[in-house]
């Protein structure tokens, strides 16, 4: 598809106004790479009177129906899964094998939540009569908003999608305006999987104004968001104001552990990757490493012979370790995040405070060593290829400052002490903790989420999305007593 259509009742159609935005290459941001449609209000108000038309038959189709579709949906992914990566990695930035895995995993989430109907949901709860029959079930919210981001373009609207669409509910779609051509291609397998018009519905355009339309309207029933937590503040408050769900997933400022008795050269290798991956861009990147004293300069060395062998590069090309930032506001965003921590007294190792010459929204990965618990680089969220290095007196001291930070998503520990690891895991403030393995990633069917400023504190994947996308209903019945005769 060479246009960014909005997906509206069943049909691609262009946004009221005509209007459209350029989606480029950012690692050649002079190659177009095709047009977004840019929504109004009113183009808002149509996909949610699509969904909201669509819900009551939805609603009553059974779950084993439902998940038919999602099935469908994933085997058109998967045979269209190189076209696919490639307009993601195109659209922003990965490279091409990180966006494989990232559309394999989709079709994954589809399969995972298809099953859902055939799964129990509900529960039976002994009453206290002994006579009637009191238990629970599951009920959709309705129309729900959909807010994703552009790190993981495949990947969460399709964990938001699948569980909203397999447990009843209808759906608007806004996707990042910079992944919007990738959210074409995941919506357009689940129209070509049959799905009803209006079951899904897919709006492009910017958050003031497709997002804001979404949280005003009333068939909103429910809004699940992932992004910066200034925009997740704020939809928290307008949904708050209506009464309605919303679910927000947010920053992450993650911290890697490294105990003396660790494997220094595999634990190297896994923060390494956990930091530069993606080009930093995830939520669950490792951002600090937290090095007891006796092995840190040893294993400082072992951080920069792996980060000077890294260069970045367009994500279509075969040896590329990590592909550009997505948009140059991402690129400059970063370099500035450097630049603080040269003005703050950090020592960079590696990178530069300046882009590499050349086309392409490129940012050198960096190291810092000599970070202190007061600096930016210890506190703030970067998003970009760039990691601190502390070092501390002890795992008390560790811990103390792996969680002196507003987020709390994901932290992880290397050691070979069972005692050290379980410590670690009671006291680390984090919604997601691993042990001999870095903080990004998590499994498609295990819940996803943080604590602190991270999270609204639901979750998401797994049977916990369950949670958010539906409601309870508790029932009662109690069969009257035939008359003595």
């Amino acid at each position: 598809m060479d246009s960014g259509l909005n997906y509206i009742g069943g049909a691609w159609v262009g946004s009221e106004n005509d209007d459209w935005s350029v989606n480029v290459n950012p690692a050649r941001p002079g190659h177009e790479l095709g047009r977004v449609a840019r929504s109004t209000a009113g183009d808002v108000r149509r996909a949610l009177e699509a969904a909201d038309t669509a819900f009551p038959a939805w609603k009553e189709l059974p779950g084993a129906q439902r998940g038919a579709f999602l099935r469908k949906a994933a085997d058109l992914m998967e045979q269209r899964a190189e076209r696919i990566a490639r307009t993601m990695t195109e659209e922003m930035g990965k490279t091409l094998p990180e966006s494989r895995g990232e559309v394999q995993r989709g079709a994954a989430i589809l399969r995972y939540y298809a099953g859902e109907g055939e799964r129990a949901s509900g529960e039976v709860i002994p009453a206290q009569d002994g006579k009637s029959l009191l238990y629970t079930k599951r009920i959709p919210l309705g129309a729900v908003g959909l807010v994703t981001p552009w790190n993981f373009p495949v990947a969460i609207p399709l964990w938001k999608l699948a569980p909203a669409l397999a447990y009843g509910n209808t759906a608007v779609l806004k996707p990042a305006s910079n992944a919007s051509l990738t959210a074409c291609a995941i919506v357009e397998a689940l129209a070509d999987a049959g799905l009803p018009g209006g079951v899904v519905n897919l709006v492009h355009g910017s958050g003031a104004v497709v997002g804001d339309a979404l949280l005003a309207d009333p068939r909103t029933r429910g809004v699940s968001f992932t992004g910066s937590n200034a925009v997740g503040r704020e939809i928290a408050v307008k949904a708050a104001q209506r009464g309605i769900k919303a679910q927000l997933e947010m920053g992450g400022k993650n911290a890697v552990i490294v105990m003396e008795d660790a494997d220094l050269a595999k634990a190297a290798d896994l923060v390494v990757s956990g930091a530069m991956k993606s080009t930093g861009q995830k939520c669950t990147a490792t951002s600090k490493a937290i090095v007891m004293k006796p092995v840190a300069e040893r294993f400082t060395a072992l951080l920069l012979e792996r980060i000077r062998a890294i260069r970045p590069g367009d994500g279509l090309e075969p040896d590329t370790y990590f592909g550009p930032a997505a948009t140059s506001a991402q690129q400059q965003s970063v370099l500035e995040h450097i630049r603080t921590g040269l003005s703050e007294g950090a020592k960079l190792l590696a990178g530069s405070p300046e882009a590499p010459p050349g086309e392409g929204y490129y940012v050198e990965p960096a190291l810092f060593a000599g970070v202190t618990p007061d600096m930016a680089l210890a506190r703030e969220e970067i998003f970009g290829p760039v990691l601190a290095v502390m070092e501390a007196d002890d795992l008390d001291q560790a811990i103390r400052w792996a969680n002196e930070t507003e987020y709390g998503l994901s932290a992880a520990i290397f050691t070979n002490s069972l005692a050290h690891a379980m410590k670690f895991v009671d006291r680390v403030e984090a919604g997601m903790i691993k042990v001999n393995a870095e903080t990004a990633g998590v499994e498609y069917q295990a819940p996803f989420g943080g604590l602190k400023r991270s999270s609204s504190h639901s979750r998401e994947q797994g049977r916990a999305a369950m949670d958010f996308f539906t409601h309870i209903q508790t029932v009662s019945i109690s069969l009257q007593q035939e008359a003595n005769r």
